[in-house]
This record gives structure tokens, sequence and C-alpha cells, in this order.
């Protein structure tokens, strides 16, 4: 039987030389890769006491939204600034080149609330301190982050310390 890992294509020199790109769209377009990396987020969950899924766009809707169904709880969406209709709160965050802002409904989370963030990959963990960031001030606590794929070079955990994060699969490299 195949591993969730065998379904990621690595694409070299992408998009940059030097650079392994790590497509996620190919354990989509493979119902046995898409069944693997929902199970697998699911079991980092199974035993967790939880009320909530946050996910970002969109790759964390594509994975998170499955998982919430299968374990009947709700999904949030956290979105680019500008995209949900609502009253909203933002955060700005660091990228390699420049900074981007997110934004989630201001009622989404209610004081109290545990809330699992569930993610594609893990980079340089900037957008989910982002996410926590917004999670902690509208009263949530982050009891976990689960990601498929985790970029270790990038060290996004050392942005994640003290939280509870785990990661279906570990590439050495950026």
């Amino acid at each position: 039987m195949k591993q969730l890992a065998d379904y990621v294509l690595s694409i070299p020199d992408f998009p940059e030389p030097g650079i392994i790109f790590r497509d996620v769209t190919s354990i989509l377009q493979d119902a046995d890769g898409l069944a693997l990396a929902v199970d697998s987020l699911r079991d980092m969950v199974k035993d967790l006491d939880f009320d909530v899924i946050v996910g970002p766009e969109s790759r964390g809707f594509i994975f998170g939204v499955p998982v919430a169904y299968a374990e009947h709880k709700s999904f949030v969406p956290v979105r680019k600034k500008g995209k949900l209709p609502r009253e909203t709160i933002f955060a700005k965050y660091d990228l390699e080149y420049g900074s981007a802002e997110i934004e989630i409904h201001k009622d989404a989370i209610k004081p109290g609330q545990r809330v699992v963030i569930v993610d594609d990959l893990m980079a340089t963990g900037g957008t989910v301190k982002a996410m926590i960031k917004l999670i902690e001030q509208l009263g949530g606590e982050v009891v976990k982050i689960c990601f498929v794929m985790e970029l270790e070079g990038l060290k996004g955990r050392d942005h994640l310390k003290g939280y509870d994060v785990e990661t279906a699969i570990v590439y050495g490299g950026k």
C-alpha cells in the first residue's frame, strides 16, 4: 500500500533554482491520496476534545472541511482581507517578499472554544501565527495545529512554540 508521501510530486527548481516544490495537488488528484491525507489529519485529532476547525484560504479549506465534516465539527474560514462579507478582525503578517493580511468573522469563534487549525503546508509559520492571534483575540484556545506537509528547513515550528503541532509528512529541506 502506498504512503501519503508517495502521492506528492516533487518539482525541482520551482519557483527558482535550488528549490524543490512539493505539490499538494497531486494528493488531491488521486482518490486514495486524498483519503490518506484526510485520514491522517483525522488521526491527529481522534482523541482530542475540540469544538471547531479553522482553515486558511484556500488549501486549508480543502483539507479542513472534510475533517470537520467527518468529526461532526464546524468549520471557520480565514480569508485574505476584503473577502468576508460581515464584520471581521484582521492580522497582518510577513511574507518572504512583503506582507499580507488575513481576516476572520468577528463572531466566528466564541470565547472558550477549543480550536484546531488545519492547513496543507507549514513553511515559515507566518500565516498560522497570524491565525492564532485572531483566534485568541476572539477568546478561542488553539489546542492543535495539523498540517499535511512541513518544510522543516524553513523553521516554521520556531514561530509556533507552545502549541501542539503535528504533520503527516516532514521534508528536511526548504
